[in-house]
């Protein structure tokens, strides 16, 4: 496994930075205590979310019996997905519903740093699939423990980038952050296209043979 894609893939689909507008549209009401408590949930929760995907996602496959291949598909369907919305400048687990209900949440005081600063806008359907395809792609229990550590490195990124929302905001502004949001997009269209490929190679090995010649 090549030990550094999966924290290229996983820090294009979190993008915290894209997330940033809605950190600030959400906590807008929030005391400066009540943020920083936002702030510490919200990133240890994306990392809870990318280690359980890593350490059991291959275990609820074989459960529901459902082939890695077909998953791959599946899963790099939805990184395509996501970064097509990534290149239209959405945060790619972004959805307008899940955003209006985000906004009643909030407005009743409930906490939003699980849902939806995390899921899904940090760590949504797309995270979960990309952590199973690479898990399944370890073959030493280091290479696991990898994973699990990227998990770290990602909370790491999101608190120090919503602690610094506000100076990111002005600085950027909302072009700025369409900008990287579009670039990350390709990025991960490119992965998505490489996972889809290998997944589909699986299922139908003539097209691997087809290629071959």
């Amino acid at each position: 496994m090549d030990i550094y894609k999966p924290l290229v893939a996983l820090m294009t689909i979190v993008n915290p930075v894209g997330v940033v507008p809605f950190f600030i549209h959400f906590t807008s009401h929030l005391t400066r205590e009540q943020r920083k408590h936002t702030i510490v949930v919200s990133s240890c929760t994306a990392f809870v979310v990318i280690a359980l995907s890593s350490l059991l996602g291959l275990k609820l496959l074989e459960f529901f019996n459902i082939s890695l291949a077909s998953f791959q598909v599946g899963g790099g369907t939805l990184l395509l997905i996501s970064s097509i919305q990534m290149l239209n400048a959405k945060p790619a687990e972004s959805r307008t519903e899940v955003v209006n209900a985000a906004e009643n949440k909030a407005d009743a005081g409930a906490s939003i740093a699980v849902v939806p600063l995390t899921i899904p806008l940090l760590t949504g359907p797309a995270t979960i699939s990309t952590m199973v395809i690479y898990a399944d792609k370890t073959r030493h229990w280091w290479e696991l423990a990898v994973l699990v550590g990227y998990g770290v490195v990602v909370a790491i990124v999101t608190f120090f980038v919503f602690s610094a929302a506000g100076r990111i905001a002005k600085v950027l502004g909302q072009t700025g952050i369409n900008i990287m949001t579009r670039l990350m997009g390709l990025i991960l269209a490119a992965l998505a296209v490489e996972l889809l490929a290998d997944g589909l190679m699986k299922l139908f090995p003539v097209l691997a043979s087809n290629l071959g010649n």
